[in-house]
C-alpha cells in the first residue's frame, strides 16, 4: 500500500499535510533484510497507476527482486492513512477492500521462483485481505513444503480486515505449516486463549512449528525451540518515534541470524535490536537498519561519527 502519515497530530479532518510512504507487512521484512545484506524477492499485485509504480520502484530501489510482481490493470493500488495522538501507538485507516494486492490468486504464484529461496516469509495480513489472497498464501506455501523450505509466518492479526472468527480459523490452519513463526502475546491470547509466553510457544510447538520467537515489545522476546526454550532482553528505546513496522523489523531480523546459521538465541537478539531501531525513525521501514549500523547499536562495532 502507500502510507500517507500526517505531517501533525490530532483527527484526521483538521489534519492538512501528509508524507507519502510505502507500507506492507511483507515488503517491510524484504526491505530489512535486504538492508541486511541478503538476497530477497517480493512479489504481489500492484496498481496500473501511479501510485503502484512509486511502490514497485521504492522496494526495487531497496535491493529487493521484484520481477514477479503483477500489474493488475483493472484494480487500484491499496491506501493507508495514519492518525496521531500524543504518546500512542497511531491509529491505521485502510483502504484497500477490491484493492490490486486483495486480488492476488494461486494462479499468480510462480512454483519455480518460490523453489529458489531458503526461506518462504507470510503473513496473516494476505491471508485476511480475500479468499483469492488466501489462496495464493496457501499454495506457496503448499509449493515450499513441497521442497522443504522453511517456511516464516507472522501472523499479524489486523480486526479491522476481517473477523475474529475467522481469523483465528484460517491463521491456525497456516500457523501448523510453519516451521517458524511470530506471535505476539496479544495474538496468544486471540489464537490460544493465554498470553503467556511459555505457553503460546508450547502450543505452536505442539501444533508442528520449530522454532516460536514470541515478541514481547520493549521487553524483548520469548524463543521456544524444541532443544531449548529461553527469555532474550530487549534493547532500551527512550522515545520512540514510530512502533509501526518493529515487529516486520523483528522477524527480519531473527530469519537473518537463520540464514547466518546463529544459535536461536542470537537470532533473537539481532531480531531484538533490528526491531528496536525500527521504532527510531517516522515510518514503517524507514528505520530498518543496514548491517553496520544495527552491529554498531549492538555494540559489536565503534561508531565513529566523525
Amino acid at each position: 500500500m502507500v502510507l500517507f502519515n500526517p505531517d501533525s497530530s490530532g483527527p484526521l479532518r483538521y489534519v492538512n499535510g501528509f508524507s507519502k510512504s510505502i507500507a506492507g507487512a511483507e515488503s517491510n521484512v524484504a526491505i530489512a533484510l535486504s538492508r541486511l545484506g541478503h538476497s530477497v524477492g517480493w512479489f504481489s499485485r500492484l496498481g496500473d497507476d501511479e501510485f503502484g509504480r512509486y511502490i514497485k520502484s521504492v522496494i526495487m530501489g531497496e535491493g529487493v527482486d521484484v520481477s514477479r510482481v503483477v500489474i493488475d490493470r483493472e484494480a487500484s493500488t491499496g491506501l493507508v492513512f495514519k492518525e496521531r495522538f500524543a504518546h500512542v501507538n497511531p491509529n491505521v485507516y485502510y483502504y484497500r477492500k477490491g484493492s490490486a494486492a486483495s486480488r492476488i490468486s494461486k494462479d499468480d504464484i510462480n512454483e519455480e521462483y518460490i523453489n529458489q529461496t531458503k526461506i518462504l516469509h507470510v503473513t496473516g495480513i494476505t491471508l485476511a485481505l480475500s479468499q483469492s489472497s488466501r489462496e495464493a498464501a496457501f499454495r506457496a506455501v503448499e509449493i515450499a513444503k513441497e521442497k522443504n523450505i522453511t517456511i516464516s509466518f507472522d501472523p499479524n492479526i489486523r480486526l479491522k480486515l476481517w473477523d475474529k472468527e475467522q481469523a483465528k480459523e484460517t491463521i491456525l490452519r497456516m500457523a501448523k505449516l510453519a516451521d517458524i513463526i511470530f506471535p505476539g502475546v496479544d495474538e496468544g491470547n486471540i489464537l490460544l486463549g493465554t498470553d503467556n509466553p511459555k505457553e503460546i510457544g508450547r502450543a505452536f510447538l505442539d501444533m508442528g512449528c520449530s522454532i516460536v520467537a514470541v515478541k514481547l515489545g520493549k521487553e524483548g522476546s520469548y524463543i521456544a525451540s524444541r532443544e531449548k526454550d529461553l527469555f532474550v532482553k530487549g534493547y532500551v528505546v527512550e522515545k520512540p518515534e514510530d512502533t509501526v513496522g518493529a515487529g516486520d523489523g523483528y522477524a527480519a531480523g531473527f530469519l537473518s541470524g537463520v540464514l547466518q546459521n546463529l544459535d536461536i538465541q542470537d537470532c533473537a537478539n539481532l531480531a531484538n535490536a533490528v526491531g528496536a531501531m525500527a521504532t527510531l525513525v517516522r515510518g514503517d521501514m524507514e528505520g530498518f537498519p543496514t548491517k553496520q549500523q544495527v552491529d554498531i547499536f549492538m555494540g559489536i562495532k565503534e561508531h565513529v561519527d566523525r
